[in-house]
């Protein structure tokens, strides 16, 4: 069997969970800059507040109905995951994180246990030690799993939050209940499709001929209806390391000068080299781009992108920043508002097998370097320690007016507790 366990409202709750007073109001989190609503609490969702709402343009809203706006705080949603992820795998060593609030737990051997007792006592520790509401579906296969969990969220009041489809009986029912552009893997293009030839239920995709769905939608879409019908067929992946690792951001202002844009691709780079590092990877490949601002059609547009060899496989910050700068010093032009810029790390190779060629050496003292600022900053707190090509007080981060304190990775905002006796 399997459990897909999915934190409710992630964003949202993770803010609740260090501000309990936001528990039972509206609260809504916006993304980088600030700019649109990517999470909502139930709260906020029956105000009518849809996902993706143009922050600017629902300010009245907010303001009306006293909701709670935070900016994006990925530091600490992050670290409540990982806390999250660590305590289900306490559960069953057969776990695959699927994002950042999801996970697919396999329970093998458990045939003679009540799954829904062992789920409803995982949903108790988590809430207990992380402070984060999840919801819970258990199935025979992954995609009955989503299902699944799609009715305990949907259900909760009937459910507790845990839903186990154990039966046919209630896998037709879920099925016929469910529209088929609401199943995991369908899509919108795909649920138009389906609905041109008259399927708009889950039970129609999954009791549709093999051969017809296999010439329409792969082998893909095949295993999906095997799946739907309760035949395993798609497993628990491993985690593997990325093919590419691109860092991108829009700035809170437009920048039209060569020396911020140094600065920032520079920063792009050391984040990018460090998650190589993080997978003990090095690439061979860079490319750099920038944007101007496409929705100011008043202002001239531009847009540009350059791919750069290095001269060797490398994870340094050193080495990839410099090159870096070279390339955005190459297709960057004055007379231009630039609004977006990015970096895309390519070519990866493990670490261990680095080949250098015969007219290139890199510097052994490297290595050593970046894992002393790799160990300061994770221990100290990010952007302690920096490359000198980055700039300390970044007037072009991203604007985050609402950006709530990083209560588990900074040691000044740890939370201080005045205990009397």
């Amino acid at each position: 069997m399997y459990a897909l366990v999915d934190v409710n409202n992630m964003y949202c709750s993770c803010e609740r969970v260090f501000n309990p007073k936001l528990i039972g109001k509206p609260v809504v989190v916006l993304s980088n800059n600030d700019g649109c609503v990517i999470s909502r609490s139930n709260e906020a969702k029956a105000l009518s507040i849809p996902m993706g709402a143009v922050a600017h343009l629902f300010e009245k809203t907010f303001k009306k109905n006293n909701v709670y706006v935070h900016s994006s705080n990925y530091a600490l949603y992050g670290d409540l995951s990982d806390r999250l992820m660590h305590i289900l795998s306490n559960f069953t060593p057969d776990i695959e994180v699927y994002s950042i609030d999801e996970a697919f737990l396999q329970f093998r051997g458990y045939e003679r246990f009540n799954l829904e007792k062992i789920c409803i006592e995982i949903k108790r520790y988590v809430l207990q030690c992380t402070g984060l509401p999840i919801s819970i579906g258990v199935a025979k296969t992954k995609a009955l799993a989503k299902v699944a969990n799609r009715i305990a969220k949907k259900f909760d009041n009937k459910t507790g939050g845990v839903y186990v489809m154990d039966t046919e009986q209630k896998r037709a029912k879920a099925l016929n209940w469910l529209n088929v552009e609401d199943v995991w893997g369908i899509g919108k293009r795909n649920a138009s499709k389906l609905n041109r030839y008259g399927i708009s239920k889950a039970i129609q995709f999954a009791d549709a001929p093999d051969n017809w769905i296999r010439k329409e939608f792969s082998v893909v879409g095949l295993r999906l209806k095997k799946d739907l019908q309760g035949i395993p067929t798609l497993s628990l992946e491993e985690v593997e390391n990325k093919k590419s690792i691109a860092v991108t951001r829009s700035f809170a202002k437009t920048k039209n000068n060569l020396d911020d844009m140094k600065e920032i691709i520079a920063s792009y780079a050391c984040v990018a080299s460090e998650k190589l590092r993080f997978q003990k990877s090095c690439c061979n490949i860079i490319m750099v781009f920038i944007h101007s601002n496409r929705f100011r059609k008043d202002l001239p547009q531009y847009k540009n992108s350059l791919v750069v060899k290095l001269p060797y496989p490398t994870n340094s910050s050193l080495i990839i920043a410099k090159f870096a700068k070279q390339a955005i010093q190459s297709i960057f032009k004055k007379g231009y508002e630039f609004k977006k810029a990015g970096i895309m790390v390519m070519g990866l190779v493990p670490e261990e097998v680095q080949q250098l060629n015969m007219f290139e050496t890199c510097n052994s003292d490297h290595k050593q370097l970046m894992t002393t600022i790799d160990s300061l900053n994770l221990k100290y707190g990010k952007n302690t320690l920096n490359i000198a090509s980055q700039k300390l007080d970044s007037p072009w981060a991203m604007r985050q007016n609402n950006l709530s304190p990083n209560h588990t990775t900074k040691f000044k905002d740890i939370i201080i507790l005045n205990c009397k006796i």
